[in-house]
């Protein structure tokens, strides 16, 4: 995941980070962006990948007592305490309602269910499909922009609109039928 978001978008740095307890996110930040330092002249010469400045990662981690939450305990891991707590906030709500929505369009990632993937490219391909649905084809009101058109008022997005990929809410059949070409074709 982690080299994905560095081939995609940031390459020089990681994201702003706000994470669970879970996962070994750390070690994939620092594996992606890490840099080995410089060697000093003296000593062994240095060989592991160390976080560099500017970072700024959260680790939210939430106690529980059963099913009731008693307690949720913010760690600030790279950055300045302060300052990386006041831009990312100590909670793990963005990534909740995403995870939230998913299990919503997409049955296979519902807990205790009977709809569970039996091989893990099956659910690869329920989980990208949700996310080409998700992105391409519904409109979300927290993206639209106020603005006449026609005797509408409000303008509707999808968030491939607000990214600017489209400039249009596709419809199912579109999406369907549109052949998306690899990126390695691309390059020859």
């Amino acid at each position: 995941m982690m080299q994905q978001i560095k081939a995609r978008c940031c390459p020089s740095q990681p994201p702003a980070t706000i994470t669970d307890g879970k996962g070994a996110y750390r070690e994939a930040l620092v594996a992606t962006w890490g840099t080995v330092p410089p060697y000093q002249g003296y000593g062994r010469p240095p060989e592991l990948k160390q976080p560099q400045e500017g970072w700024q990662y959260v680790k939210v981690v939430k106690q529980r007592d059963g099913h009731r939450i008693i307690g949720v305990y913010a760690t600030v891991v790279y950055g300045d305490p302060k300052a990386t707590l006041e831009q990312l906030g100590g909670h793990t709500a963005y990534v909740e309602r995403t995870n939230l929505t998913s299990r919503q369009m997409n049955a296979r990632l519902v807990r205790k269910t009977l709809s569970f993937s039996k091989k893990a490219q099956f659910l690869k391909d329920a989980s990208a499909w949700e996310d080409n649905v998700y992105n391409l084809t519904r409109s979300l009101e927290t993206l639209r922009q106020e603005g006449w058109q026609g005797r509408c008022r409000w303008h509707r997005r999808s968030p491939a609109m607000a990214a600017g990929l489209t400039d249009h809410i596709w419809t199912i059949r579109e999406l369907l039928t549109t052949m998306v070409v690899p990126a390695s074709i691309n390059t020859l």
